[in-house]
């Protein structure tokens, strides 16, 4: 991977590349990035060039594991490629920053008016400022724009490629913190889920309240239009968003520079506002309000929704162009905007009911919350969208059954539709709006959510990069004690309003965890029950020579296995009730692997087992989905030509029985037998062609 320049080497590169680089980490001993000392990255961690989600080859020598891996600025920001780094710094506006850039519609308002209101005395309302500016510069600047984006499995990011970072580097996985480690990571990706059903809700309400500030008489029609938006939003999934998805950047640049201009002509009646960019005023705000400022830290920290974004999304775009779009455009206008609505609070403090549309022009109301609610919906929209990956994740590394995917773009990866998954969503969502009324309502909801899954990111990045990248504890221990300072106080202080909102998130993540936990357990439980019941294959081998040989009709006959060792427990049924076999039988299991994508050359193990018998080993990335299809196709390199029109699939459907001994309890038992039953059927979640497939079924008692 070339080295690349901290500054433009010739006038004709991007400027905006070199205001991507400024970031003080690169200027770290620890944090300095492999390739600007030319060096390859550490194998198993390295970026991908800054280009949209595919498949990327996992090759090249490893370098010291003291250093972290190399950022992935090689070679696409160099002069020539300047445009496309542009372009993609563009699109990361309307998906990365959607839900971060809409929370001023709210953040400031929560902090001083509400159930929790702290008084609006002027060092109030600079203490907020100076606690919102420093939680910008410190959770989002530091910890995540420049910090916890290099830990990428492969260019990937979010808390399920953190975790498989994690078990690809993790040779003992018996151990307590192993466990740990995997626990929690389950408990932040639920979380998550809880994350996205409140951002849709909370941002379009937010939004379709600002007809109140325009005129009394749309009250009542706030919660209708909320729920109406949504419904269309959620209808409109089954259509992709590839093509709504090219006018995103545009819009949140409009948005973004509305914020800015918003923010700047309030400043300009209170330039002294800007003081608040000293942490003293933030010192004096909690030594003067005590616990109460402390409580009005759980509103603060919607100003940081939307920061673990940042990570889940530099799949999609590589991590230069999302640290572009945050200095040059989106922290900016942020800090403007805060800084705006704390000198209109300082002047108008009557209007701390929604300082945000507060600050725009009478006449200019009706637009700004059309402009707001194209902005909170494309929030929302990435939210969805990142449940989706979520999920697809989860299928892969075993956490979850086979949900039904449609892939709604055959060119860009990544576009996908969930049906089950989206109407689940909808429901919850439109019960939100309605349970809860207001954004206010929802805000308690909001914080522990965020709080709790950034907490969680910075304990297991420690593990990372003090375990994996053998920093030492003088390195590590000061950087993740600042990021714990602030998580653990933002946590603390969401959790005292449990009561207000927060008891919904936690449900929903309990509720998913342990649908989650359920579904890994009873699968390694059923996995040893089938190695129970199974043969060795050289043993099946040596019994049909042993015997009469059996009868070999033409043809190919292919059998699924969860188990890539052993012979499949559906092949030994084929064989005992009809006591013949085809010509060709290859026994196929998909393997995922802890990598978000495995190319092609690379993705296939074919081992000749003799007596026209073939095992493959088709290995597949969290971020893809396994195509038996491809997998035929992919075999013909390898010797093997099978056509799919004369080839038979032999799969297996289990019936479960809970009565067996399996250290599960009993009515986990019966969860995961109703997952099981209603997972989507593997014909389909496989692209195998219907009127190919033979399902034998069996009983297994867990």
């Amino acid at each position: 991977m070339p080295a690349v320049p901290l500054a433009p080497s010739r006038p004709g590169q991007s400027i905006f590349a070199w205001i991507a680089s400024l970031p003080i980490a690169r200027f770290l001993p620890w944090a300095a990035s492999q390739d600007a000392q030319g060096e390859p990255p550490l194998a198993g961690s390295q970026n991908p060039p800054d280009t949209p989600a595919q498949p990327r080859q996992a090759e090249g020598p490893e370098t010291s594991p003291d250093l972290p891996p190399a950022d992935d600025n090689g070679g696409h920001d160099s002069g020539h490629d300047s445009g496309r780094t542009m372009a993609l710094a563009l699109a990361a506006l309307g998906v990365v920053y959607g839900d971060i850039g809409t929370s001023p519609l709210y953040a400031v308002r929560e902090c001083f008016h509400g159930q929790h209101a702290i008084a609006l005395l002027p060092g109030n309302i600079m203490g907020v400022l100076s606690l919102i500016v420093w939680s910008l510069l410190v959770v989002v600047s530091l910890k995540y724009v420049m910090f916890i984006m290099r830990a990428n499995n492969k260019g990937e990011g979010g808390i399920f490629a953190l975790l498989a970072l994690v078990q690809a580097g993790t040779k003992d996985k018996s151990g307590r913190g192993y466990t740990v480690l995997v626990t929690l990571a389950i408990f932040g990706a639920a979380l998550l889920y809880g994350d996205g059903i409140i951002t849709p809700a909370i941002s379009v309400l937010s939004a379709m309240e600002g007809l109140d500030v325009a005129t009394d008489q749309a009250a009542p029609f706030i919660l209708p239009g909320t729920c109406l938006i949504l419904i269309v939003l959620f209808r409109m999934q089954k259509h992709g968003t590839e093509k709504i998805g090219k006018v995103f950047g545009p819009l949140m640049v409009a948005w973004f520079t509305v914020l800015a201009g918003l923010g700047v002509a309030a400043i300009i009646n209170r330039p002294d506002v800007l003081a608040a960019v000293n942490p003293v005023y933030a010192y004096r705000f909690f030594l003067a309000n005590h616990l109460h400022g402390l409580v009005v830290l759980g509103s603060v920290v919607l100003c940081i929704t939307g920061g673990e974004a940042l990570y889940a999304d530099m799949g999609h775009f590589g991590s230069r162009p999302i640290r572009l779009s945050w200095y040059a455009m989106v922290l900016p206008s942020l800090l403007l905007n805060y800084f705006g609505q704390g000198a209109l609070l300082l002047e108008h403090p009557d209007k701390a009911f929604n300082p945000f549309y507060a600050l725009v022009p009478h006449v200019m109301l009706y637009p700004m919350v059309a402009l707001a609610t194209m902005a909170t919906v494309i929030a929302s929209q990435a939210m969805i969208s990142g449940v989706y990956s979520l999920t697809q994740q989860a299928m892969q590394l075993g956490y979850c059954p086979r949900i039904h995917i449609v892939n709604t773009s055959a060119e860009t990866k990544g576009q996908i539709y969930l049906p089950g998954i989206n109407n689940a969503m909808m429901v919850a969502c439109l019960g939100l709006v309605l349970a809860f009324k207001s954004s206010t309502n929802l805000a308690g909801a909001y914080g522990i959510a965020v709080t709790a899954t950034m907490g969680i990111t910075s304990i297991i990045y420690f593990y990372v990069v003090h375990t994996l990248w053998r920093w030492s504890y003088w390195k590590t221990i000061p950087l993740i004690v600042l990021f714990l300072v602030f998580d653990v106080t933002y946590l603390g202080a969401n959790l005292l309003k449990i009561l207000d909102g927060g008891w919904f998130t936690l449900t929903v993540a309990g509720v998913i965890m342990l649908a989650i936990v359920t579904w890994r357990d009873g699968k390694q439980a059923l996995g040893k029950k089938y190695a129970a019941m199974g043969l060795p294959i050289n043993l099946f081998l040596e019994s049909l020579v042993a015997t009469d040989r059996p009868m070999r009709t033409p043809g190919t006959a292919v059998f699924m296995s969860v188990s890539a060792t052993g012979t499949p427990i559906t092949l030994l049924h084929h064989y005992k009730h009809n006591k013949m076999l085809h010509e060709l039988i290859i026994l196929l299991s998909v393997v995922s692997a802890e990598t978000p994508f495995v190319p092609e050359h690379s993705r296939l193990e074919v081992t000749s087992l003799g007596h026209g018998f073939f095992r493959i080993i088709a290995r597949y990335g969290f971020m893809q989905t396994p195509s038996v299809p491809e997998i035929m196709r992919l075999a013909r390199a390898h010797g093997l030509d099978v056509e799919m029109e004369s080839t038979s699939f032999y799969l297996g459907r289990e019936t479960l029985l809970t009565g067996g001994d399996a250290r599960i309890a009993g009515w986990r038992k019966s969860l995961f037998a109703f997952m099981s039953r209603n997972a989507w059927n593997a014909t389909t979640f496989f692209g195998i062609p219907p009127g190919r497939v033979v399902e034998l079924g069996a009983q297994v008692e867990l």
